[in-house]
Formats: C-alpha cells, sequence, structure tokens
C-alpha cells in the first residue's frame, strides 16, 4: 500500500511539474514570437535568436551537471554520480545539436553563409563531437563499473571545451556576434524580457529531461546488478 502511495504521489508530481514546464514553454513562445519587437535590421528572422542562445544556456548548464557528476563519481565511485553524469550528457547533447541546426539556419539571411570555421563555431562542433563520443563510448562498455570510470574520465576532459565554447567570441575574432546580454543598451528591455522567460523555459526543461533520464538510469543499473545475480546464482 505504501509503495502504490508513493508511486501516485511520484507521478502526480511528474504531471505538475510537466504541467509547469509546458506553460512556461508557452509564455515563452508567445514572448519571442508576439509579445518582442522586430529587430530593425534582421526583421522577424531575428526571433530565433531566443531559442538558439536560450538552447545553448541550457545545453551549457546540462553539461555543467554532467561534469560535476563526472568528477564526484571519480571522487566517491558511488552510481548515482555516473548516472548524473549520463543523464547531463544526454541533455545537454540533445540542446547542443538544437544550437548547431538553429545556427546555419539564422547565420544564412545574416552572414549570407550557413557555417562559417570561426573560433565559435568550431568549438561548439567540437563540443558536440566529443559528447556523442561519450554516449558513444558508453554503448561499446558492457562492464558496468568499467563504463561509469571510463566514461567519467572521457567526459570530464570533453567539458574543457565548454569554457573555449562560451569564451571564444572574447578570445578570439569570429564571425559569430559578441553576446548582447549585459552590455548597456545592447538589447532592447522588452527583447532581453523576452529572452529571458525563453532560458527560463528551457532551463525548466532540461531540469525536467535530467531528472527522466537520471530515474531511467538508475533503474537500467538496477536491472545490471539483477542480471549480474542471476548469473552468479548456482
Amino acid at each position: 500500500m505504501a509503495v502504490a502511495e508513493q508511486e501516485t504521489r511520484g507521478a502526480m508530481s511528474q504531471a505538475i511539474a510537466t504541467l509547469i514546464v509546458a506553460i512556461l514553454i508557452g509564455v515563452a513562445i508567445y514572448a519571442a514570437l508576439i509579445w518582442a519587437p522586430n529587430e530593425r535590421t534582421m526583421g522577424f528572422l531575428q526571433r530565433i535568436f531566443y531559442f538558439h542562445a536560450a538552447s545553448g544556456w541550457a545545453g551549457i548548464l546540462a553539461l555543467s551537471v554532467a561534469f560535476i557528476g563526472n568528477v564526484f563519481y571519480l571522487v566517491t565511485r558511488k552510481p548515482a554520480f555516473d548516472w548524473l553524469g549520463v543523464a547531463g550528457a544526454e541533455v545537454g547533447l540533445a540542446f547542443f545539436t538544437i544550437v548547431l541546426i538553429t545556427g546555419p539556419i539564422w547565420a544564412k539571411p545574416a552572414w549570407g553563409i550557413w557555417w562559417d570555421w570561426d573560433a565559435r563555431l568550431t568549438s561548439t562542433l567540437v563540443l558536440w563531437v566529443l559528447y556523442f563520443c561519450y554516449l558513444l563510448l558508453r554503448g561499446l562498455l558492457e562492464n558496468p563499473e568499467r563504463r561509469a570510470v571510463v566514461s567519467a574520465v572521457f567526459g570530464a576532459f570533453a567539458f574543457l571545451d565548454v569554457p573555449l565554447v562560451y569564451f571564444s567570441i572574447w578570445w578570439w575574432r569570429t564571425q559569430h556576434p559578441k553576446a548582447v546580454i549585459g552590455r548597456a543598451g545592447a538589447l532592447d528591455p522588452q527583447m532581453g524580457e523576452a529572452f529571458a522567460m525563453a532560458c527560463t523555459a528551457l532551463t525548466s526543461v532540461m531540469i525536467l529531461l535530467i531528472r527522466r533520464r537520471y530515474i531511467l538510469e538508475s533503474l537500467r543499473h538496477q536491472t545490471d546488478e539483477m542480471r549480474a545475480e542471476l548469473d552468479l546464482a548456482p
């Protein structure tokens, strides 16, 4: 009875969290596509910025969570941190996939080219490849403990590219525009509020996905343990 009650409460909390996230996404879409004013140079096309940049923000946060999981697993060897690492990596990779898709869509009309091998774009693509390899590596290693250790080391290494992605527009001359947040007058206040709403919505999506992926990985770990016990049984 207690287990059934706990499962019911968990399902209700999940449903409420999903509803809240859906509302935030709806508000962000309205703010980005309707409420925010048109940019004078690029017009309606500029509105892709809200989700392109916000996806990058959410992706960096997710990969930061993965990095924390990787480091803490290497220190403690607790499986929970391995679950956190893979959850953050998968979600971060998904958000950077959105970044790499929306970027060229915005770049073609704005710059006249789909892609440029400058520091920001190249380091972002390298980051995507590194975390794709991270997940591929996990799929190739069957032993759970070895998989956790090797992927944690590789994940910690892959995260070194995150600061390069973020600071590349200041460290090198790039085709990619400089950051507009935090510079006086750089972004219309209404546009800034719309961007904040998009960041809030996608961050909430990121948290929800990491939580669900963490639970899934914990169930996978339990399944692996049961299989190991069955293999050892006489």
